[in-house]
């Protein structure tokens, strides 16, 4: 299985500079003694309605749970934090059952740069750059760069995610299973094809189910909010200031809806859209991946309908006779879909496009297979990274939708129409990604009112590939008249800050910096 969208493009520019690198394994966090004591008068507030409304608010939380001391030190470059330098790991305790708040307890590892400005220091600013699935731990340090005026006034701090890395991380395959299921059709044709492609779904399901275990009834979005608060509160923060992307942002939009009144300036960029459930997300993203597809082609000189035509003729040879690729690899349908759609996520590596496209018409498919291993988190030893392990379980969690394969069936004429290229695929895979899931899921869409909460600044792309553009207005609305403030970039790629717009990057800095809200609808072009 595949779901291509909601994930960062910080995660997506990792996978590209690090292709043929495997993530580090590793786990270890050296605790060593920096004390953190929060602050005992920062306000807490009981969450505002919702499904989690049956769990303990973060005030009521056991005391050894909101006192707790973070023991930070110098990362041991376990888990994918860098050894040694600025950066400083630690390890929070947090319940596994936030409505049974004094049993079992996991470990929420923690990343941070202490601030290093001389000027005034407003708190933390606390990142999660999208997924589900992406550690913080290991992208933040890679990404810091980008906020280099921010961590004059702020420490940046970031985590992975319960059931991500190393805070419990799931894994519910190994490589040679992870291997063996390229041979999966995930466009099946046939019955035979349609027959394997769902066994390997509830396969999947099954495997995190006897690797997870009674952790994946706790792996929701609202869970990794309660940690969010429940990090607040022992970092000392009154508010919890936090900078989202991607999927970050359904998760601000989450904690802003359980907390209003904690919340702190909050970033939300690179849009989910808060009103689709799981199918219409998908075709929310094959909507978008041909619009940055139709970007690229006229970019390159060619006629968007008849570049989309000439590349699903290639996908179809390709589901007859896959391309020899690298070894004795070969470069399926799937993966070169795979391939093509981790181009769109930035414009600089649309000339990656271009070659892995030539390359196919030659009869040489390993380029493609290359941009596909990056985005797969595959290394040259075969070794797999495991972000689409807890992306699946954290949306399975999240969504109680389940589509059957009628159903699929049914919607495919729908998505071919949107997309010829990447409608198939992502059509199939609104019914196989929760196919015969082991817990059940807890809404349809995530709630996001924030009623009471401060302006949260919501920036979207109009050539946003994976969350559409037009989600970044459906999240300002859902946030609350007054609350969500929306800003438009006319821009290409994931995201927006960072991304070359002074205008953008300005804004966003005024408003974390100063406070400063721009006007509601404010456009940078």
């Amino acid at each position: 299985m595949m779901r291509f969208g909601k994930r960062a493009a910080a995660v997506v520019a990792a996978a590209l500079l690090l292709a043929g690198c495997g993530p580090d394994g590793g786990s270890g966090r050296s605790s060593a003694a920096e004390p953190g004591r929060p602050d005992p008068s920062a306000p807490t507030a009981a969450p505002a309605p919702g499904h989690s409304a049956g769990a303990v608010p973060t005030d009521a939380l056991p005391r050894p749970l909101t006192g707790q001391r973070l023991r930070w030190a110098r990362c041991t470059g376990g888990a994918g934090a860098p050894p040694g330098g600025q950066w400083q790991c630690a390890t929070m305790k947090a319940p596994l059952d936030y409505t049974r708040p004094g049993g079992r307890t996991i470990g929420i590892a923690l990343i941070r740069e202490k601030s290093t400005g001389s000027g005034s220091r407003i708190g933390s600013l606390v990142f999660n750059f999208g997924g589900p699935g992406g550690s913080g731990v290991s992208l933040l340090p890679s990404f810091a760069d980008l906020y280099g005026t921010l961590r004059g006034r702020y420490d940046l701090v970031s985590f992975d995610p319960r059931g991500v890395g190393a805070s419990e991380g799931v894994r519910c395959r190994s490589d040679q299973q992870l291997q063996a299921a390229e041979s999966v059709d995930l466009t099946p044709d046939t019955a035979a094809e349609e027959k394997a492609y769902f066994k390997d779904a509830a396969d999947f399901g099954a495997g995190c189910e006897r690797s997870a275990g009674s952790l994946l009834p706790h792996l929701s979005t609202a869970d990794t909010a309660r940690d969010m608060d429940l990090l607040r509160e022992v970092l000392g923060d009154r508010r919890l200031h936090y900078f989202g992307i991607s999927y970050g942002t359904e998760l601000g939009g989450v904690y802003a809806h359980l907390f209003p009144k904690n919340t702190g300036r909050l970033v939300l960029d690179a849009v989910v859209d808060p009103t689709a459930n799981s199918t219409a997300q998908e075709k929310n993203q094959t909507r978008g991946f041909q619009r940055a597809l139709d970007d690229y082609l006229t970019s390159t000189g060619q006629d968007p309908r008849r570049g989309t035509a000439r590349i699903a003729a290639l996908l179809k040879r390709l589901d007859a006779r896959p391309l020899p690729a690298s070894g004795d690899r070969k470069l399926t349908q799937s993966l070169a879909v795979t391939g093509i759609t981790v181009t769109l996520y930035s414009k600089e590596t649309w000339p990656e496009l271009t070659a892995g496209l030539q390359a196919a018409g030659r009869g040489d498919g390993s380029p493609l297979l290359r941009l596909a291993d990056a985005y797969n988190e595959r290394g040259p030893s075969g070794h797999y990274g495991t972000q689409a392990h807890a992306q699946r379980a954290i949306s399975c969690r999240d969504s109680k939708q389940r589509p059957t394969p009628e159903q699929a069936r049914r919607e495919l004429g729908a998505f071919r129409a949107i997309s010829p290229v990447f409608g198939p695929l992502l059509g199939w895979d609104s019914a196989g990604w929760c196919y015969q899931w082991p817990v059940p899921g807890l809404d349809e869409t995530p709630d996001v009112a924030a009623a009471g909460a401060p302006p949260i600044l919501v920036v979207g792309n109009t050539g946003d590939p994976a969350t559409p553009y037009e989600g970044a207005r459906k999240m300002a609305d859902e946030l609350g008249r007054g609350v969500g403030i929306e800003l438009t970039w006319k821009g290409e790629g994931h995201g927006a800050y960072g991304n070359g717009s002074g205008c953008v990057d300005g804004t966003v800095d005024d408003y974390l910096l100063d406070g400063t809200t721009p006007r509601d609808g404010k456009v940078c072009s």
